[in-house]
């Protein structure tokens, strides 16, 4: 796995408009749903993950709103316990990765309404591009030597010491895994602490995703908080 970094201009992230929403505390919530509602403009969707909340859709009486989560329990991977096999080092070779060089695609790939338990929504898939134009959203890519096709990534947000992983997909064997180990490489080589899964799945709890109390997950979040953007997600 080569990696490669293009168009890279080390640049701080722009900061949107204060929200004019008010957000419960998690810490107080009895549900992994803390609120539904507000909006998804950048200021909004930044000051709910500073509080430990991530967007998602819910269906409401009246159709789909904006639901506002904090599971508990919380998935994270450590970034010194990210588990890869030997045959996924192999698949490693097959791909080079590389960072913020086709968020659209990435977008439009975790989007695919033919996935299952598809949740991300035309509102939502604009409000993360209006975050990545400001830099506060990042995709992480994974090219085939073969042919220079995507054949998977993640994309997230990126702030401080915080990198919340929202999705990722693959049109090739273990591309989004190749990615992912990217993705923690970059983030234990810039100071980073803390890497949000939201919920441990079973694929992700094979690559060494762990299960954290809420109460946990916001210790560690005001502590990842306090640290530096690393310098390879500046855009």
């Amino acid at each position: 796995m080569s990696a490669k970094l293009l168009g890279h201009t080390e640049l701080v992230p722009i900061e949107p408009p204060a929200t004019d929403w008010e957000f419960p505390e998690p810490f107080q919530a009895v549900d992994d749903i803390v609120g539904v509602g507000a909006d998804l403009e950048a200021g909004t969707i930044l000051a709910a993950y500073r509080r430990g909340l991530f967007p998602m859709p819910v269906d409401g009486e009246t159709g789909q709103v904006i639901g506002w989560w904090s599971p508990d329990p919380r998935g994270v991977i450590p970034l010194d316990g990210l588990k890869v096999s030997r045959s996924l080092r192999r698949s490693m070779r097959r791909y080079e990765v590389r960072v913020d060089t086709a968020f659209d695609e990435v977008l439009a790939g975790c989007a695919d309404a033919g996935r299952p338990h598809g949740w991300i929504s035309p509102e939502v898939a604009a409000a993360y591009r209006r975050l990545h134009a400001l830099g506060w959203v990042h995709s992480v890519e994974a090219w085939s030597t073969d042919d220079d096709t995507l054949a998977g990534g993640l994309y997230g947000v990126a702030i401080g010491g915080l990198f919340a992983g929202e999705s990722m997909f693959h049109r090739r064997t273990d591309a989004s895994k190749v990615a992912l180990i990217h993705l923690v490489d970059v983030l234990r080589q810039g100071g980073a602490t803390l890497l949000d899964v939201q919920w441990c799945t079973n694929h992700l709890t094979s690559l060494g995703a762990v299960e954290v109390s809420r109460g946990e997950y916001l210790r560690r979040l005001r502590d990842a908080l306090e640290h530096p953007l690393p310098p390879s997600l500046r855009q």
